[in-house]
């Protein structure tokens, strides 16, 4: 890209104010709505946003920023680019903002970095949904720390992450992206991965507030019907502990619409909510075009001009990726007297204040770029490997796993030998690579299957594809059968891929109407059991998918949601047994696409009853997984207070078996008589724990009052006195142990700067 010559010429003025009243005082109006936008070089058929070619950037760069500029879009994530040449080019270009604009601000840089930084080479981390099968929040926040030091050395300083969607219907292409069906676990893994990136000093940004994962049928964009009660005490949980808590500094709003209002234009929620009630000072940026979307899609506004008058007077500060409403449309309302130029001025003094957090007002960018950038060297890699390790969950073993020193194997499935089936939608290789396929992957990761071959290096593997992934063609289902055949075991390997806009089965608009294995991936592994070898199901994908038929007719049965570029190797040493199985299941296994939407926080009248004829109950509950040892979990004791007071519960958990393994101790609560329904179970804390063979440990959970409450009629959040059951286990169905405990007292309102994440203490025993 080239710069037109009328801008070439530096602008002959004085420093930059860093106060921001007076600089914004000394702005136009065009000036003050260029901090409002960003701006996205991209070019056709690089389509990783919705409907991104119905908005055509009609300017150059240079024209465009000519004003200045608020935010530049993935610079480094929109197409394969080499990041030292890229690093040059984005300094070059702050230094002439600097010097060739009327007010000298830089831009600030934002990219996507949902399984680390979206950019050609960089490391690729598993998804949050393998992050909430860890149940190891202090490992995700580590992660997020090594991500957060690359983005600041290529000089980019806000992430679109995390993602704080509350999982409600499996069907949703998105749910790779989410964490967890419970809102809890959401929100202290969420926390941390916040915690980690801003402590390298990029800013963090939560998607997308609100409701956004309760759309109607699992459709991605559908509109959502969620009661207050629900978004309140579920689908707002994460977001409210991220901010109060985790001190998250940008919010982005959700495409949907909630009982009919799209929240891009609802001031009750992006104003009342974050700014009034959470006291929220940070900026809320568009998601992509979702301000035109108003428009153009939502129907509540009649032009740009209208939709982003809408935005601004909802609490919307940034358009992004670009301004199509908020430069020409918005100036014309403004001028017009349609939009107060005050709204305008509210969302310009946030942007500013934000790049002044940031280190951006009066920054000159004299220093050079990096010459030298390791975007996923040992420290990336060795993260990696551990959130991988602890996310493969093992949903079934009838003994076979693990596999000792095999000398023929058979390697089956779409998913074998398949590098992309290790990544999710966001990871560079799926969102933006399957788009350049004369540019190599960038990323060196062996698949499952080389995976293998290293685990064992003497024994003979066959590799056999049998089917796609996604597709009706059996024919190659023989050649499968014939390998498993000639085999000891059978490795199947199969799942989904992830991509974009109905071009994967999993991912940004990849939604299902049922939950079967895609294509004919189910016939594939029942021609496989059907030679009577066993049979190891490695089940590589985005979402929980309905094979409770396989987890009695296979050996074993292994889950890995998307694990990265590390991901081969955990799977094949958990197969061999070099890795002992840690993680859990952080959303129900579901038994079939008609019972959903569902979650394990269904009140009463939402699980099996006598007054239907349909179970809900699903294949496996939440939390489960399983081990090459065995624990013991017991002498819980709860002690309880008064409705505002933390709750005490004290378990010991034992190593019974004759290896070292993780558990995950998980505490749950149930509030059994209360003025409006509540869940049957709720998780309140859990800890994950390792024990040497014959080791134990005790942990103490201090349960703050908030992991208790809930949204009274009067639309209060209280904790109402009476009995509640106490039980910790493995996962939400174990009910081995259950305690009822009394609250005292009068009803508590919990406050704002109540604690609510439940505190651990771990000690040795044995």
């Amino acid at each position: 890209m080239t710069q037109t010559s009328s801008a070439a010429v530096p602008l002959q003025h004085a420093p930059p104010p860093t106060d921001v009243a007076e600089l914004l005082a000394a702005m136009s109006l065009e000036e003050k709505l260029a901090q409002i936008v960003g701006f996205w070089d991209k070019g056709d058929g690089e389509a990783v946003a919705p409907l991104q070619g119905a908005f055509v950037e009609a300017q150059g760069l240079y024209d465009v920023a000519a004003q200045g500029l608020g935010h530049l879009t993935r610079v480094y994530g929109t197409r394969p680019v080499d990041p030292v040449e890229r690093a040059r080019w984005l300094w070059d270009f702050q230094r002439w903002l600097v010097g060739s604009t009327q007010h000298g601000i830089p831009a600030l840089v934002h990219e996507e970095c949902l399984t680390g930084l979206s950019a050609w080479r960089a490391a690729t981390y598993p998804t949050p949904l393998a992050w909430g099968a860890s149940f190891d929040p202090d490992l995700v926040g580590e992660v997020a720390g090594l991500v957060g030091e690359t983005m600041r050395q290529l000089g980019v300083h806000q992430g679109l992450a995390p993602v704080l969607d509350v999982v409600r219907d499996p069907r949703w292409g998105r749910v790779e992206e989410a964490i967890s069906e419970d809102p809890y676990l959401v929100a202290t893994i969420g926390t941390a991965y916040v915690e980690g990136l801003q402590e390298q000093g990029v800013h963090a940004t939560l998607k997308h507030f609100v409701g956004y994962s309760a759309s109607q049928a699992g459709r991605n964009f559908a509109p959502v019907h969620a009661g207050p009660r629900e978004l309140e005490d579920v689908l707002m949980v994460p977001f409210e502990m991220a901010l109060v808590e985790g001190g998250a500094r940008s919010v982005m709003h959700s495409y949907t619409e909630v009982d009919g209002v799209p929240v891009a234009a609802d001031a009750d929620l992006l104003t009342g909510v974050l700014r009034e009630r959470w006291g929220f000072a940070g900026t809320v940026v568009a998601d992509y075009f979702g301000v035109a979307f108003l428009h153009v899609l939502h129907r509540v506004a009649a032009d740009l001009g209208e939709a982003a008058g809408q935005a601004l007077l909802a609490g919307v500060d940034i358009e992004l990726p670009t301004g199509d409403a908020y430069l020409a449309p918005l100036a014309a309302a403004v001028r017009s007297g349609a939009v107060d130029e005050a709204l305008v001025d509210r969302a310009c003094t946030r942007a500013l204040e934000q790049k002044a957090e940031l280190g951006l007002l009066g920054a000159t960018f004299e220093d050079e770029p990096p010459t030298q950038v390791d975007l996923d060297g040992p420290r990336h890699r060795a993260a990696a490997r551990r959130l991988a390790q602890e996310s493969v969950v093992l949903l079934a073993n009838d003994g076979t796993l693990p596999l000792t020193d095999p000398s023929r194997i058979a390697v089956i499935g779409p998913n074998a030998d398949r590098l992309e089936a290790l990544f999710g939608c966001y990871s560079f290789i799926n969102h933006v690579i399957a788009q350049h396929p004369e540019v190599d992957a960038g990323i060196v990761a062996p698949t499952v299957h080389e995976a293998l071959a290293a685990e064992w290096p003497g024994a003979v593997l066959q590799h056999v594809r049998g089917c796609e992934v996604d597709s009706e063609d059996a024919s190659d289902i023989e050649e499968a059968v014939a390998a498993a055949r000639g085999a000891e075991v059978a490795v199947v390997v199969v799942g989904d891929s992830s991509g974009l806009f109905g071009r994967a089965t999993s991912g940004e608009g990849c939604d299902r109407d049922d939950l079967e294995l895609p294509g004919v991936q189910r016939q594939l592994v029942e021609a496989v059991l059907a030679t009577g070898t066993p049979v190891v199901l490695v089940l590589l994908t985005g979402r929980p998918y309905a094979v409770d038929w396989a987890l009695e007719a296979c050996s074993a049965v292994v889950q890995a949601f998307f694990p990265g570029e590390e991901g081969a190797g955990a799977i094949a040493g958990v197969v061999s047994g070099r890795v002992n199985p840690s993680g859990h299941l952080p959303v129900s296994l579901p038994r079939s696409a008609g019972s959903q939407p569902y979650t394990y926080l269904h009140p009463p009248l939402g699980g099996d009853s006598d007054v239907t004829n349909l179970s809900s109950r699903p294949a496996l509950p939440f939390g489960h997984g399983l081990s090459y040892t065995t624990f013991e979990v017991g002498d819980l004791e709860v002690r309880a207070g008064s409705t505002a007071e933390a709750v005490e519960a004290q378990v010991r958990v034992t190593n019974t078996g004759e290896r070292a393994g993780d558990d995950v101790i998980q505490l749950y609560a149930r509030d059994l008589v209360a003025s409006v329904t509540r869940p049957v179970a709720q998780l309140v804390g859990y800890a994950r724990v390792t024990l040497d063979p014959g080791q134990s440990r005790v942990l103490t959970f201090s349960v703050p009052p908030t992991r208790l409450s809930f949204t009274g009629r009067d639309r209060r959040r209280v904790v109402e006195p009476g009995e509640f059951e106490i039980w910790a286990g493995d996962s939400v169905a174990d009910r081995n142990m259950v305690r009822t405990i009394t609250l005292e007292g009068g009803v508590h309102e919990v406050g704002l700067h109540e604690p609510r994440r439940t505190a651990v203490a771990i000690s040795i025993h044995g």
